[in-house]
């Protein structure tokens, strides 16, 4: 309804404009009539086309549940959800109001200037994002964001990131171990792992720790990284960060490479190891001499046994050959 030359909502959310729009509909910014002052983001998620009468029933149903649960989060580095309501067949969530600009803007606006972004500053923008996604993650059933990217990222004006952009959620699996996919459009190809190229079925976790270590190299190198579906058919397609900015420490290129591994089982297996690998930094605490590098696999005296083994022929043929050079040379 309209009040004034606004748009109400629910009787209570005055419209002031769109702040936002994705595949799944548009983000309003809207001021809260029952606590004066208080402004808020509006998510309105439109439903497929085409759906059947019972499909789209069940969704409803679903988002009612699911929105429920989001409003049960409470962590500084995620708005908070504190309403949910349907109008003419459009699901609305309302959220915190995160003011500031984009990550996304900001690498621009770096780019534009032929600079980075500072190491040291991304990397404590990472360890808050962990934080969340540990959150996320920990939850029961487990809470998948499926859309970690720049733009999907806040940093307020007292320089706090804030992961923003909750859509639909989906469960996955039983009630005794489900989890919840938050829906904001599918994704960008850019920060999206392998497998949420298909139906999404094979999503865990470990999909968000994709796309944030692709969020992660977008922010350090000034560009996104090639995606995963152009990296599955030609695996040389990802540039090494330290081949795109020389100056970012080997154990951040280690950490990011890792995350972004093609297959979930060789990305860290959560969120709080990823921070580690990011804040780590073992050539500090090794003794001199005793770093290898990272692309270098750990040498265990065993695999020099195996090899030993493996040639003893030709350790026994330099033997014999050594054994008859001494002979040889010897005074009769």
């Amino acid at each position: 309804m309209t009040d004034g030359g606004r748009v109400l909502l629910h009787d209570r959310y005055d419209v002031l404009g769109e702040i936002g729009r994705g595949g799944m509909g548009a983000v309003l910014l809207a001021e809260d009539r029952r606590l004066p002052g208080r402004r808020c983001a509006v998510k309105a998620i439109h439903l497929p086309a085409g759906l059947a009468p019972a499909e789209a029933d069940a969704l409803r149903a679903n988002f009612k549940r699911e929105a429920t649960l989001l409003a049960q989060l409470d962590h500084p580095t995620l708005p908070g959800v504190s309403d949910h309501f349907e109008i003419d067949g459009i699901s609305y969530l309302v959220m915190d109001f995160v003011p500031g600009d984009d990550l996304s803007a900001l690498v621009n606006e770096a780019r534009a200037k032929d600079r980075h972004l500072e190491e040291a500053r991304v990397v404590g923008w990472a360890e808050a994002l962990c934080g969340a996604l540990a959150y996320l993650h920990g939850r029961r059933p487990q809470i998948v964001h499926r859309d970690v990217k720049p733009s999907n990222i806040k940093l307020t004006p007292d320089g706090q990131v804030r992961l923003v952009d909750f859509g639909l959620a989906i469960p996955i699996g039983d009630d005794s171990g489900a989890t919840l996919t938050v829906r904001s459009g599918g994704g960008s190809r850019a920060y999206q792992p392998l497998e949420q190229f298909g139906d999404g079925g094979a999503i865990d976790t470990r999909s968000d720790i994709y796309a944030l270590g692709a969020t992660l190299y977008h922010l350090l190198c000034g560009v996104p990284p090639a995606d995963a579906r152009a990296r599955f058919l030609d695996p040389d397609a990802l540039i090494a960060p330290r081949a795109v900015r020389a100056e970012i420490l080997p154990h951040i290129e280690h950490a990011l490479l890792t995350a972004m591994a093609i297959h979930p089982d060789d990305r860290p297996p959560s969120a709080a190891e990823f921070r580690r690998l990011l804040t780590v930094d073992p050539s500090r605490n090794a003794p001199p001499g005793n770093v290898l590098p990272f692309d270098a696999p750990p040498i265990e005296p065993s695999s020099v046994g195996r090899a030993l083994v493996a040639d003893r022929w030709l350790v026994m043929l330099l033997a014999a050959l050594i054994f008859a050079a001494l002979a040889l040379s010897a005074p009769p």
